[in-house]
């Protein structure tokens, strides 16, 4: 899924500030001879630091190099490795025993990580604040019941029923962070989102708005993890093209480019070219509550209608693959026979004029406004007028395409392009097409009560095989919908120094600051 609230600014307070890099950029020469500090490109700004409420892959990277979790991800893997935990033991299907390892301290004077931490960071996600409201990222805790502390180092994690996606989409992800409970009682929700205290191999140093911040080493951490770099710069440059440029001229030593330009990147005399592919998921499709979208049958023409392939040829360079269902190859539940809709123009007339449409009609699509979504728009919109159907294109700017999220405004969108990030499990993907998600990020309203069913089975079923064939299930079911037409899951690619090894975690999104390291080139 993708949380992408309005922009915030904020100060970081009660850290000493390290020298600000020039907007100028970096020295190459300077930078080339400094192995000991990389310069890295993000997206966005930071906006969110604390791990129950943060907004997205930029925020979760920081916070993953700050806070330790009992468990995290190994380096470009989606496997686990221990963390904070010197024991981790599944007792059962509804039961975690943990045993922290000794000696590990939070920042800031805040003491030693407990057990008592841990089940204040966790039972966040499960109790509501003052204000009745619950974090944003409650659902990855929905399966937990308690954590009982048993010493000052132990504990056991007590679940509600079977969870086999815990270890995935919460103990190693963000939602597994722990946080210090003096930090929090001190400085509060707005506090911790602007102050970053943990226990991990950094520390944040700077942090300047719209400008830069600064991971340091941290000279306390007791943890099993050895970062390499002493120091880890992030500039956020939003647009592609600018980050390109400023690899090309020495200022940064890692980005994120298009698949387009990996090539000519590629053949820069210091740089090197990786492509991972994503398990996002970009669709677009209607609000099957407005007519004429709640027919099915006009839902079915559009998807004969529109000309994927010329999609990807147009708006991706024929670089990225096809998307046929929700769920990516590489995760739980692929489902390898799903139908590939070929355009079929005739078709869709045919089934435009069985619904009393066969004079066609006017609707609007709305994308968020980036080069890349006008270009998938435009053809769309070319295509859908060839059956007779106009489409006005409506293009916002970030801030408001995903304020649609938010108090029910999505009941007024009529046919909609998105694209989410994907995570490794697949009820990550699912959650957001319940009927429980109508009104926040169900866009296409869609509410089917088996489709619930399933997700639900699929959350707490342990068995792979039988789990797989639940996500097959489920997607079969958004197919006979016809509300969600497929376009692709991502293909990423990035530009580092040939020196830089980057510690990219299968997904693309995420990255491991505390993996990037030095390579023998």
């Amino acid at each position: 899924m993708v949380f992408n609230p309005t922009r915030r600014q904020f100060l970081l307070t009660g850290a000493s500030i390290a020298t600000v890099v020039s907007l100028g950029g970096i020295n190459p020469a300077f930078a080339a001879a400094d192995r000991t500090k990389i310069t890295v490109r993000v997206e966005t700004d930071l906006v969110n630091l604390d791990p129950a409420n943060r907004s997205g892959p930029v925020d979760l990277n920081v916070i993953w190099s700050v806070q330790q979790g009992l468990i995290s991800f190994k380096p470009g893997s989606t496997e686990w490795e221990l963390d904070a935990a010197e024991e981790l033991t599944q007792v059962s299907d509804t039961e975690i025993t943990f045993k922290l390892r000794p000696g590990l301290a939070f920042t800031g004077g805040y003491g030693d990580l407990t057990a008592e931490d841990v089940k204040f960071s966790f039972e966040r996600f499960i109790n509501k604040d003052a204000e009745g409201k619950s974090v944003t990222y409650a659902k990855d805790w929905s399966a937990l019941d308690r954590v009982e502390v048993t010493g000052p180092l132990e504990g056991r994690i007590i679940l509600k029923n079977p969870a086999p996606a815990l270890y995935s989409i919460a103990l190693a992800d963000g939602s597994g962070r722990i946080v210090s409970k003096k930090a929090f009682e001190k400085l509060g929700a707005k506090g911790i989102a602007t102050q970053l205290i943990g226990s991990g191999p950094y520390i944040l140093k700077e942090w300047t708005p719209r400008t830069q911040f600064v991971l340091e080493i941290n000279p306390d951490y007791k943890g099993p993890i050895k970062p390499h770099f002493q120091q880890i710069v992030g500039k956020p440059i939003g647009e592609q093209k600018t980050a390109e440029i400023a690899f090309q001229s020495g200022e940064i030593d890692f980005t994120a480019v298009d698949p387009e330009n990996a090539k000519s990147l590629a053949e820069l005399p210091d740089s090197t070219v990786k492509q991972v592919p994503a398990i996002d998921y970009v669709w677009f499709g209607p609000n099957i509550e407005k007519a004429p979208f709640d027919n099915v049958k006009v839902r079915q023409a559009l998807r004969l209608a529109v000309d994927i392939d010329g999609i990807l040829q147009g708006a991706y360079a024929g670089l990225y693959p096809r998307a046929n269902a929700l769920l990516a190859e590489s995760l739980l539940g692929y489902w390898k026979d799903a139908p590939v809709y070929q355009r079929d123009i005739e078709g869709a007339r045919k089934l435009l004029a069985e619904a009393g449409l066969e004079n066609g009609f006017k609707t609007r699509l709305t994308i968020e406004s980036t080069a890349r979504y006008q270009a998938i728009a435009q053809i769309i919109q070319a295509n859908l007028a060839e059956v007779g159907i106009e489409v006005e294109i409506e293009a916002l700017e970030s801030a408001a395409y995903w304020a649609l999220g938010e108090n029910d405004a999505s009941k007024d969108l009529e046919l909609s392009l998105v694209k989410f990030n994907g995570k490794f499990d697949p009820s990550f993907q699912t959650q957001w097409f319940t009927s429980e998600q109508v009104g926040q990020w169900n866009w296409q309203r869609y509410a089917n009560k088996d489709f619930d069913a399933l997700h639900a089975k699929g959350a707490t079923t342990v068995d792979p095989a039988e789990r797989a064939k639940i996500y097959v299930d489920a997607q079969k079911l958004l197919d006979e919908s016809a509300a969600f037409i497929w376009i692709t899951h991502n293909l990423n690619a990035f530009a580092s120094r040939k020196w830089l090894e980057p510690g990219v975690l299968p997904n693309g999104n995420n990255w491991l600051y505390t993996a990037f390291a030095e390579t023998a080139a």
